[in-house]
């Protein structure tokens, strides 16, 4: 047999893996071994974590770049070719349901989860290493990075680079003293519509009415977005995929609760009014 037949384990582990969740390399049992091995799929109950995170007050050292110049994407899309910046953004992506599954939804596109919790963020490494390495060539256009996504979004991710926003199920944050940490804010619409390319999507989803309603209230005011008719949106077949793959859409969907959702259209800048166009 050529020795060019055999890939070498090492080879292999260096292509499938992604970098680590910063903190958690050396996440073990209290005898030292490892609680998932690499490549293996990781158990959800080793990885449990409070449903939330402040945002505003979390403060656990995460690193993250001072632009998005400052950060290697080909460290977790090592199998792309060419340009390798997300392009898909699910955030807050919890335990990772909907990103791995729009992986293959769209196969040209690079899905990015963006989780806050430490060890949720560890489990959809070792989930995505794992489907990389069951079914070679798929999944590696999928990859989860730790971030704190309300205060570094745009040291992440550069202007007008990503096709589509994922916010599902996010914290309802109920409390009026709260609503400041909600992550639809007109500001953060904002930082939206700046790394959303014009024509691109915004995604919601939550199962709190009320909540629902503040999304929409928020977005509908935005000249930056346009909400797209419901009708319309449902043909979109990432919308069923929001709706029906996240862990905590199934979860809704067990406890026969409703779930309330809008997509919305990154819409074109009005050009500034100047000498040349003021009487146009």
């Amino acid at each position: 047999m050529s020795d060019q037949s055999v890939e070498p384990p090492a080879a292999k582990k260096a292509r499938y893996a992604l970098p680590p969740t910063i903190g958690l390399e050396d996440y073990k049992f209290t005898d030292g071994e490892a609680i998932t091995q690499e490549n293996a799929m990781p158990q959800k109950k080793y990885y449990r974590s409070r449903a939330h995170a402040n945002p505003l007050s979390f403060n656990d050292n995460l690193a993250y770049p001072l632009d998005p110049q400052g950060i290697d994407w080909t460290t977790y899309y090592s199998e792309i070719k060419g340009e390798c910046h997300p392009t898909v953004l699910d955030i807050g992506c919890g335990f990772g349901g909907l990103t791995v599954a729009l992986a293959p939804l769209l196969p040209s596109s690079r899905i990015m989860g963006m989780e806050i919790r430490a060890k949720v963020s560890e489990y959809v490494r070792l989930r995505i290493m794992s489907l990389r390495n069951e079914t070679p060539g798929t999944h590696q256009n999928a990859a989860v990075i730790r971030a704190n996504t309300m205060k570094n979004l745009l040291n992440f991710i550069a202007p007008g680079t990503l096709e589509k926003i994922f916010i599902c199920f996010p914290d309802p944050h109920f409390k009026a003293k709260n609503h400041r940490r909600r992550i639809v804010t007109y500001d953060l619409l904002t930082e939206y519509a700046y790394v959303l390319s014009p024509g691109s999507k915004l995604y919601l989803i939550t199962d709190v009415e009320e909540l629902h309603n503040w999304h929409v209230e928020k977005s509908d005011s935005h000249e930056m977005f346009t909400r797209i008719p419901d009708e319309e949106a449902i043909k979109d077949p990432c919308v069923k995929l929001m709706i029906e793959t996240t862990e905590e859409g199934k979860k809704v969907e067990r406890s026969g609760s409703n779930k309330y959702w809008a997509v919305y259209r990154r819409v074109e800048a009005t050009p500034p009014v100047n000498e040349a166009n003021f009487f146009s």
